[in-house]
């Protein structure tokens, strides 16, 4: 479904491009709406109407796209790249969810699920976007990661083991793109303000059946966190610092591969780079 926004204009080479995925609400909301603040031609999408709608009345050109279903996939980019004439100067792939739970908990469709929005359907839009950065000679690639893909916390594993897998894959794919003039660059927030733990309500009371669980207890705390939007913690940062880490991965000579957002973040890091493993894990398990 593309959207309906006038397209008399819809060639505009001297504007820099970026399609910018998981723009309803959070993280991906503000960047797309920033972004086109900062002078870039924004292709923003979301799956919901009302949210497609909300973004095109603030002059942003949206899209619906579901990772999940490969077709929308393949239609973003299609509708996309005839507006452009066939070039896009970057990608932000931010759009996700997150499923709690024990690992114990976890049946093996929750885990595809989990895969399926949260690296699979990133792949498949990253792969198509490539050859077309390959030909015009340049490119930006940014995947929204998590703190939770360089260090584990409990109740975490399936977010925590996709955003391991997006972190491996896309590193691999930053080396094999060197030369090319395609950056690819990984972020790794922490606690920022956004919808993704409430959005992970659904998930977490579809997959586990947290009244039987040995960890019935430590899921009624869960649950209260989930059901009021998350945690509160004064170490909460709002999209704005996403966005300014992003502007630099996407403007900056020498992107980074890395960029570490938020306090608990930049100290999860430093607490794996100079901790004995044993005491990290210690440490993280009282977390969560």
């Amino acid at each position: 479904m593309a959207s309906v926004t006038d397209t008399t204009n819809r060639h505009l080479p001297e504007l820099r491009t970026i399609i910018v995925t998981g723009a309803s609400s959070g993280i991906g909301a503000f960047c797309a709406r920033a972004l086109k603040a900062d002078g870039w031609r924004v292709f923003a999408t979301a799956r919901k109407p009302e949210d497609i709608a909300a973004l095109e009345a603030d002059g942003i050109e949206s899209f619906y796209l579901d990772y999940c279903q490969p077709d929308s996939i393949a239609s973003l980019v299609e509708a996309v790249l005839d507006r452009t004439g066939g070039r896009l100067d970057a990608l932000y792939n931010n759009g996700a969810y997150a499923q709690a739970g024990a690992v114990e908990d976890l049946p093996v469709a929750a885990l595809r699920d989990q895969f399926e929005a949260n690296l699979f359907g990133w792949h498949d839009l990253t792969r198509r976007i490539v050859p077309v950065m390959r030909a015009q000679g340049h490119g930006r690639i940014v995947h929204c990661s998590s703190i939770l893909g360089l260090t584990p916390v409990k109740f975490r594993g399936a977010y925590a083991a996709v955003k391991h897998a997006v972190e491996g894959l896309m590193l691999c794919m930053r080396m094999e793109l060197e030369g090319t003039g395609i950056h690819v660059s990984l972020i790794e927030p922490g606690p920022v303000e956004s919808k993704i733990a409430s959005n992970g309500l659904f998930w977490f009371e579809k997959y586990i059946d947290h009244e039987n669980s040995m960890h019935r207890a430590e899921y009624q705390a869960q649950l209260a966190r989930l059901r009021g939007g998350g945690s509160k913690s004064r170490f909460k940062l709002k999209p704005d610092a996403v966005h300014a880490v992003l502007r630099h991965a996407l403007l900056s000579p020498r992107p980074r591969p890395h960029y570490v957002v938020t306090l608990p973040a930049r100290i999860g890091v430093f607490l794996k780079r100079v901790l004995p493993a044993s005491a990290l894990y210690r440490i993280l398990s009282k977390q969560g």
